[in-house]
């Protein structure tokens, strides 16, 4: 991993995007330290997913500047330092896993050792030979985590990864999230299932594309008075109004 502890490892400063002529995300400003399990949390459609493609670079975006570990982002010296994992598998179902997690391991020019381990992080040394296109929807997705995480990337970027897993899959991939954190490397998870608020180092809480809250989760609660996540979420979105409006993910 290269060094620059000093760097944030995201830093966003007045993006805003504009898609379908309506405008996602209006002048959004933040950072993400290194080193921690960051959580995007938001309802379907505040525009989670639309960040999350700012970041890794594959969103054009009407204003603002994002830097991912002190570059641009989307830069060619970012490509083997960022792992992103989208919500719709990213892998060849004509393949096995292992032939997949290969096959990407070549691609990131990440040592073929590596693949074992992965298999291992995400559960599926079962699996190692299974045709991916006959898997669940949540081992697909696990497949795909486990490509992100080929080559040791400083940044991972997951946008609802667990979605589709059973509890105990869940809270070993929380798990794992929470030992790559302390391996160094900085993971900015995002869900719109507000339990797993608690599981995060720090929040991000999106409403309409705007940004409600930054915060720790006991910070939130202690802001707010709540006893939990989704009802701090609701004291800081109740005195906007309740009116909800489609904004595209």
């Amino acid at each position: 991993m290269t060094n620059n502890s000093g760097i944030a490892a995201v830093r966003v400063d007045r993006l805003e995007v504009v898609r379908g002529g309506s405008q996602v995300l209006p002048e959004l400003s933040f950072t993400v330290p290194r080193g921690q399990v960051t959580g995007l949390l938001g309802p379907s459609g505040s525009g989670k997913s639309t960040l999350m493609r700012a970041l890794v670079g594959v969103q054009k975006v009407q204003g603002g500047t994002v830097e991912v570990l002190g570059l641009p982002a989307g830069a060619r010296a970012l490509r083997d330092r960022v792992g992103y994992v989208t919500q719709a598998p990213s892998v060849y179902p004509d393949l096995t896993v292992t032939e997949n997690l290969s096959f990407f391991a070549r691609v990131l020019r990440a040592p073929l050792t590596q693949v074992d381990e992965v298999l291992e992080q995400v559960d599926l040394t079962s699996h190692a030979t299974a045709l991916t296109g006959r898997l669940s929807g949540g081992q697909l997705s696990r497949v795909s985590l486990g490509v992100a995480l080929l080559g040791s990337p400083e940044l991972l970027v997951l946008d609802e990864p667990t979605v589709g897993l059973d509890p105990v899959l869940r809270r070993d991939l929380w798990a794992l999230f929470h030992r790559l954190a302390d391996g160094g490397a900085t993971l900015l998870v995002s869900s719109h299932v507000m339990d797993e608020a608690t599981r995060c180092d720090r929040l991000l809480l999106l409403r309409e594309g705007e940004l409600v809250a930054d915060d720790t989760p006991q910070g939130l609660l202690d802001r707010t008075g709540a006893a939990d996540a989704e009802a701090a979420f609701l004291a800081l979105v109740e005195p906007r109004g309740t009116t909800e409006r489609e904004v595209p993910a």
